[in-house]
C-alpha cells in the first residue's frame, strides 16, 4: 500500500510541474508570461450535452465528485455501475435534486433531477436504471432588433439501463446503454437553420476491483480500483441542415479512481479516494488562414472533424502543443468520507482542472444521515479558482431508500453493529 501511495504522489508531482520556457537573444532561458502561456495553451474542449458529466448525487458531490471507487450505493449508475454487485443491499432507490447556476441568477430556474434504482438478482448479478432530467429554465429568444419573440423552456434528459456481473469474487464489469434527448433550441429555427431536438445513443463500459484484507490495528481494510468509460456514442446535432462532420461530440470520458477504506473498529471508518478524469474527445487544432486563398489550414494538432470512434483514440495524442497539453487535459480530484456506525457521514473533497481547459477548481463539503432503510445526503460547493465561477454555492440533495432485505427481522440483524463494543 505504501508503494501505491508513493507512486500516486510521484505522478501528481510530475504532472503538476510543467512550464514552457523560451530563450532571449543572448541564449538565456526566460520564463513565459502568464498571458503568453494562456495564449499558447488555452484550448478548452467543448461537447454537446455536458449535463451528462454533472455528478447528480449529494454523496459524491461532497467528495469532489468522486464515485468510481467509492463503496456501492444506489447512485453508482452515474459513476461506476459495476459497483452494484458489491452492494450489500438487495434493492435500492434514490432521488437527487440540485438547483443549478444559482450564483448567476436564482430566477433562471435551472435545476437537475436524478432518479436511480438497482436490484441484485443474485449475489453475482445486478440490474439498474436511471433517469436524468435537466431543466434549463426560461430563455428569451430575440430578433436582430432585440425584440423578444419567444420564451421557450429548453430541457434535456437521459435514460439508461445497466447489467452488472461479478466475474470473480473481487472483480466485476457492467454495460450501460443510454438514450439521450436534448431540446436546447426548443425546436425554434436559429441562424437560418431548422432547429430540432438532438438525439443520441451511447453506452458505458465499467469495471471494479474490490478487495478486503486485514491490517494490524484495524478491523478491516478495503482497496477499490474503479474504471468507467462513459458516453461512447454517435455525434449530435440540433439542425436538420448540419453535415455529418459538423455534428458535436458527446462527452465521452475516461474515469479512473483508487480508494482505501480503513475500518478502525465496528463504529468508525475512513475512506481516502483519488480520481482522474479525461475527456475522450478530439482537441481542437490551431488554425491559420492562407493570405492568398483565404482558406483555413491546420498549423498544429489534428483535424477534429472525425468519427466518434476515431475521436476516442485520437484524443490521447492530438493536442496542438504535444504531450504537455495532453497532461493539461487531465482533471484530478480527491475525497474523504468518515462514517460513524453507518449512521453519520462527514465528507470533503476537491476538484481541479487546468486553467487552460476550463479552470474548474472547487472544494466540496457534505454530510449524510442514515437510519434503517432511509438516508439523506447534502453537499455544498465553493470555487477556489482565481475567477468568478458559476458553480459557486451549489447545493445538492439526495434521498435514498436502501433495502438490505425484504424481511424486517433481517434488516434489524444486518443493521446491528458488530464491533468490539457490541461483542462485549
Amino acid at each position: 500500500m505504501k508503494k501505491i501511495l508513493l507512486t500516486l504522489l510521484a505522478l501528481t508531482v510530475v504532472i503538476s510541474i510543467s512550464y514552457a520556457q523560451s530563450y532571449d537573444p543572448s541564449g538565456r532561458q526566460v520564463k513565459p508570461s502568464k498571458s503568453q502561456l494562456m495564449e499558447k495553451y488555452f484550448n478548452p474542449i467543448t461537447t454537446a450535452v455536458p449535463f451528462l458529466m454533472i455528478a447528480p448525487d449529494a454523496r459524491s458531490a461532497g467528495m469532489g465528485d468522486i464515485g468510481s471507487c467509492s463503496s456501492a450505493d444506489a447512485n453508482s449508475q452515474h459513476h461506476n455501475p459495476s459497483k452494484y454487485v458489491f452492494n450489500k443491499s438487495k434493492f435500492g432507490i434514490s432521488f437527487s435534486y440540485s438547483p443549478w447556476l444559482t450564483s448567476l441568477s436564482k430566477s433562471l430556474g435551472i435545476n437537475l433531477a436524478y432518479l436511480s434504482a438497482f436490484w441484485k438478482i443474485t449475489d453475482m448479478d445486478a440490474i439498474a436504471f436511471s433517469l436524468r432530467y435537466f431543466h434549463l429554465g426560461t430563455i428569451d429568444f430575440t430578433d436582430e432588433y432585440g425584440q423578444v419573440y419567444a420564451n421557450p423552456t429548453p430541457n434535456e434528459f437521459a435514460i439508461d439501463f445497466t447489467y452488472a456481473r461479478k466475474l470473480t469474487d473481487v472483480f466485476s464489469m457492467a454495460l450501460t446503454p443510454r438514450f439521450i434527448y436534448s431540446n436546447i433550441t426548443a425546436s425554434y429555427d436559429m441562424y437560418s437553420a431548422s432547429g430540432k431536438p438532438g438525439l443520441a445513443g451511447a453506452a458505458d463500459l465499467s469495471m471494479l476491483y474490490e478487495q478486503d484484507f486485514r491490517t494490524k490495528g484495524m478491523e478491516n481494510s478495503t482497496v477499490r480500483l474503479g474504471i468507467n468509460i462513459s458516453n461512447m456514442g454517435n455525434k449530435m446535432t440540433y439542425s436538420s441542415n448540419a453535415s455529418p462532420e459538423a455534428r458535436d461530440f458527446l462527452p465521452a470520458n475516461l474515469k479512473i479512481g483508487l480508494s482505501y477504506t480503513m475500518d478502525f473498529d465496528g463504529y468508525n471508518s475512513l475512506a481516502i479516494m483519488g480520481e482522474m478524469n479525461k475527456l475522450l474527445v478530439p482537441t481542437p487544432p490551431k488554425w491559420g488562414r492562407d493570405s492568398i486563398t483565404n482558406e483555413r489550414y491546420i498549423i498544429s494538432g489534428k483535424n477534429n472533424r472525425v468519427s466518434s470512434a476515431q475521436g476516442i483514440f485520437q484524443s490521447f495524442y492530438d493536442a496542438p502543443n504535444g504531450f504537455k497539453e495532453e497532461l493539461y487535459e487531465l482533471a484530478w480530484s480527491f475525497g474523504l468520507e468518515y462514517s460513524y456506525n453507518n449512521l453519520l457521514f462527514v465528507r470533503t473533497g476537491g476538484f481541479f482542472e487546468s486553467k487552460y481547459k476550463g479552470n474548474r477548481k472547487y472544494l466540496t463539503f457534505g454530510a449524510g444521515l442514515h437510519y434503517n432503510i432511509f438516508q439523506i445526503d447534502v453537499s455544498y460547493l465553493f470555487s477556489v479558482s482565481d475567477q468568478h465561477h458559476p458553480l459557486e454555492h451549489t447545493l445538492r440533495f439526495t434521498l435514498s431508500f436502501d433495502l438490505k432485505s425484504f424481511n424486517k427481522d433481517e434488516i434489524r440483524k444486518q443493521d446491528k453493529p458488530q464491533g468490539k463494543l457490541d461483542r462485549l
